[in-house]
């Protein structure tokens, strides 16, 4: 799948979610809240993170929402499991904290986005849609502590010797991956850039496609690593 939003569902075919949390009165309710949404399916419910790799695998959500603490294998150890075996799912990880580890983690596994436990039930509909269409849901709150992440995490990497040659990306993309970097989403780079959602889409879209990479901070950790970005 790309940024763009292309999967496979298409605009006649809802948005196939698997739900994922060890309790189940959290699960129902967001499966309760999503199935009233005629666009969005929920597929499948897992009480671990074991049970959500083996969902995954046999019904290829396009959203999976994640709970980060878990029995048997947490989100994050989950999260990886389902970006290895099907890489199109994009996953929303569900916490009651955001302490910047577990954030910094969950995004380094493949995670697209990111919502606080106390997120208002009614919000979580347009929060699948959005991922699902490309976006990362991470608040400015979030985005200010991944930005320290980034720039502790490209201090080291100066250290490390260096590696094989980057893909190499334009310097158009290369203004748009430092505004991800910065937290900002595509309305914002757009007018930051002076270009269109549409451009800023297509530009990103490029980037994952040159980098192989599916999601925005994706992008982010792997430009840091290699010292495409240096953030300070």
């Amino acid at each position: 799948m790309t940024e763009s939003g292309e999967s496979r569902a298409s605009a006649s075919e809802p948005i196939r979610v698997l739900i994922v949390d060890d309790h189940e009165l959290i699960r129902r309710s967001l499966a309760l809240a999503l199935a009233a949404e005629p666009d969005i399916e929920v597929v499948g419910e897992a009480s671990d993170g074991h049970e959500a790799v083996e969902l995954a695998d046999r019904l290829m959500p396009d959203v999976a929402l994640m709970d980060v603490r878990m029995p048997r294998r947490d989100g994050i150890e989950a999260t990886k499991g389902i970006k290895a075996s099907v890489p199109s799912t994009r996953i929303i990880m569900l916490t009651v904290s955001d302490e910047e580890e577990d954030l910094f983690e969950a995004i380094k596994a493949g995670a697209t986005g990111y919502l606080l436990k106390d997120v208002q039930i009614n919000d979580v509909p347009d929060a699948v849609r959005g991922v699902h269409e490309g976006q990362s849901l991470i608040n400015p709150a979030m985005a200010a502590k991944l930005i320290n992440e980034f720039a502790s995490m490209s201090r080291k990497e100066a250290e490390r010797p260096p590696q094989l040659p980057a893909p190499r990306l334009t310097d158009r993309e290369m203004e748009v991956l430092r505004l991800v970097a910065k937290g900002m989403n595509n309305r914002e780079i757009a007018k930051q850039l002076f270009i269109s959602e549409n451009t800023v889409k297509n530009h990103v879209r490029n980037i994952l496609d040159k980098l192989q990479l599916h999601s925005r901070m994706e992008a982010v950790v792997y430009a840091v690593r290699e010292r495409m970005l240096e953030i300070t």
